[in-house]
C-alpha cells in the first residue's frame, strides 16, 4: 500500500489555488461595480444623494467630492 496524503495535499492545494485565480480575476473584472453598489448604499445609509462618476467605480455621494479617499 502506498502513502496517498501527500497526493491528497496536492490535490487539495491544486484546487484552493485555482480558486484564488478565479475570485481575483472576478474582482479585477466586476472591481468598479461593486464599488458603486456599496457607495450607493452607504449614500441611502446617509441620507446623501449618490452622484454617478465619468468611469464604473468613480461615483460619490453628494458632499463628498473632496473625501480623501477618491
Amino acid at each position: 500500500m502506498l502513502n496517498r496524503k501527500g497526493q491528497t495535499l496536492v490535490e487539495y492545494v491544486l484546487i484552493i489555488s485555482l480558486i484564488t485565480v478565479l475570485v481575483i480575476g472576478l474582482v479585477k473584472i466586476f472591481g468598479g461595480y461593486l464599488q458603486d453598489a456599496i457607495t450607493k448604499m452607504g449614500c441611502n445609509v446617509s441620507g446623501k444623494e449618490y452622484i454617478e462618476g465619468e468611469k464604473v467605480g468613480s461615483g460619490y455621494c453628494q458632499g463628498d467630492e473632496n473625501s480623501f479617499f477618491e
